[in-house]
């Protein structure tokens, strides 16, 4: 039997980091460099995919309460392997137009391990190309096909989508339309519907348009990209060719535009205050095009009396102007602690409830 494995802390002064009464935020390890979207094994182990650097890591706990953990290499020399995502014991990367299944991945993880090739006909446009990956209730891949470009229509249905992916075959459907740039998807714990994350579209200002977060109430629905953005905004380029027969579907949360929403995940477990059961963390990756800088938090949507808040959880990463991490993904683990990713220093936070 193979032997189970729990996160252990590696503490760093949490009044560093300003975190909410009754959290304390610790850096788990700072030797994943690029650190992406992860998964968690059913070992503990946890996957973690880069875009810049083609590599894929493992971040395996120690035994001994005192060491840090052990980061190894499991792949490398893969075209922005960003997404990855686990179904069984098999790791599943997301490497641009390819899906690699790395079999049994708990115990090949240390053996230069040869991948599956799923698919290797997703576009090959690098222009948002990068991709988080999910699995769905039904066992499925759901793979986001960002557009190639700022703004712009392209015939291939498959652009500014989400795509349910066979795994066994990589045979897809488009799942959702009108996904600018998606880079965060989860599945609510109990409607069991996909929320995902989409970035607005540059160069319309500050303010315009909103980040967003959306819901699939109906597969095969269209979220408005290129024609709308959040609540109804016409696109000043192509607002003008919506359909008057399609009904865009609007953003459940509309986020600060240019903060970056990024990875999402819902807190299953009962160790955070009631506040947070079944609520949707979500990494905001941070402005590069805005006069004065936004995101680089991560913040939570909430649900109280079935009314859904929006507001800040962790505001560490932004003083001014000044930027000291950029969250890129959110994980809540098995033994109900929330992970974030950060790819600008290449660390794994830990956020627990306070001992004290």
């Amino acid at each position: 039997m193979q032997k189970l494995f729990v996160f252990l802390f590696v503490y760093v002064c949490c009044a560093c980091y300003a975190v909410p009464d009754g959290f304390e935020m610790t850096v788990l390890t700072d030797e994943v460099p690029n650190a992406r979207q992860m998964a968690e094994s059913d070992e503990g182990i946890l996957f973690v995919g880069t875009r810049r650097l083609g590599r894929v890591y493992a971040v395996v706990p120690s035994e001994d309460a005192s060491s840090k953990p052990e980061v190894v290499t499991v792949a490398t020399r893969l075209t922005m392997p960003s997404g990855l995502a686990l179904i069984g014991g098999d790791l599943y990367v997301a490497a641009l137009n390819r899906i690699l299944k790395y079999p049994d991945i708990a115990t090949t993880y240390r053996d230069n391990p040869q991948p599956e090739l799923i698919t290797d006909k997703l576009p090959t446009d690098v222009h948002h190309g990068w991709k988080s990956i999910s699995v769905g209730p039904d066992g499925f891949l759901y793979v986001p096909v960002g557009a190639p470009c700022n703004i712009c229509l392209r015939d291939d249905e498959r652009y500014a989508s989400i795509l349910r992916m066979d795994p066994s075959t990589g045979d897809t459907t488009v799942y959702a339309h009108g996904v600018r740039n998606s880079v965060g998807m989860a599945w609510h714990p109990t409607t069991q519907k996909l929320w995902f994350s989409d970035n607005g579209r540059d160069w319309m200002g500050d303010d315009l348009p909103p980040e967003e977060i959306n819901v699939v109430d109906e597969p095969g629905a269209h979220y408005g990209y290129p024609f709308v953005h959040g609540d109804d905004i016409e696109d000043p380029e192509f607002g003008d060719q919506a359909s008057a027969t399609t009904n865009y579907i609007s953003p459940v949360v509309n986020i600060q535009a240019h903060a970056a929403a990024l990875g999402i995940d819902f807190y299953t477990h009962e160790l955070f205050p009631d506040k947070y059961h079944n609520a949707l963390f979500i990494a905001e990756h941070g402005s590069w095009n805005r006069s004065s800088k936004v995101g680089y938090r991560v913040s939570v949507a909430t649900f109280v009396d079935d009314e859904l808040s929006y507001e800040s959880f962790i505001d560490a990463w932004l003083d001014g102007e000044v930027v000291s991490g950029r969250p890129n993904d959110v994980l809540v683990t098995r033994d109900g602690k929330l992970l974030i990713s950060d790819d600008m220093m290449g660390r794994i936070y830990q956020v627990s409830v306070s001992a004290n």
